[in-house]
């Protein structure tokens, strides 16, 4: 059998293949059923394999991943769509992008907790610099796409310099998801 991916050395650590290809077969038999979705975008967006030496090299799958939660997003609309119209859709999203505002609207330097002393986190800057292209999206219309969210990548810094990376994490899975909704 071939693998789904390619793999690391034996001397590094990758996805766990035989987890990895147990939820792509999961989500290809979702994807393709008509029934009832029993997996979402969200599902996707949020699942995590355990390390494996030897195991999948993380960007292939993660770019897999990328691509499988855009195709239920499509599905997840079109549905919608076809139930309850293109501007419920729309008013939705517009819902979604609103529970973004709070943070943004913080100024830099505050919008998310910062780390306590010698505690590693992300870049400050760096992430206002991305909060502040997610403001000119929203209220300029200037370009920004789920994947320039998705591709940003902060420098590790410490303490008051850096915020805690849990809420930002989630607090850009909900940009993406929202970035998605209307793309």
């Amino acid at each position: 059998m071939s693998s789904m991916f390619a793999t690391v050395s034996r001397f590094r650590t990758g996805y766990s293949p035989q987890e990895v290809d147990a939820f792509f077969a999961e989500a290809r038999a979702v994807y393709e059923s008509e029934g009832p979705a029993t997996l979402t975008a969200k599902d996707v967006r949020e699942v995590a394999f355990t390390l494996a030496r030897g195991g999948y090299a993380w960007d292939a799958v993660d770019s897999a991943l990328d691509r499988l939660e855009a195709a239920f997003v499509a599905r997840e609309r079109a549905e919608f769509v076809a139930r309850h119209g293109q501007d419920a859709w729309m008013a939705r999203m517009a819902e979604l992008a609103r529970t973004l505002y709070p943070r943004l609207t913080r100024g830099d330097g505050r919008r998310f907790a910062t780390c306590r002393p010698f505690r590693a986190g992300y870049d400050k800057h760096e992430v206002d610099a991305l909060c502040r292209r997610l403001i000119a999206y929203f209220d300029k219309g200037q370009p920004l796409t789920s994947g320039d969210v998705r591709a940003a990548v902060f420098r590790k810094r410490r303490g008051s310099a850096a915020y805690e990376e849990g809420p930002v994490d989630a607090f850009l899975s909900r940009a993406v998801e929202v970035l998605l909704g209307v793309e």
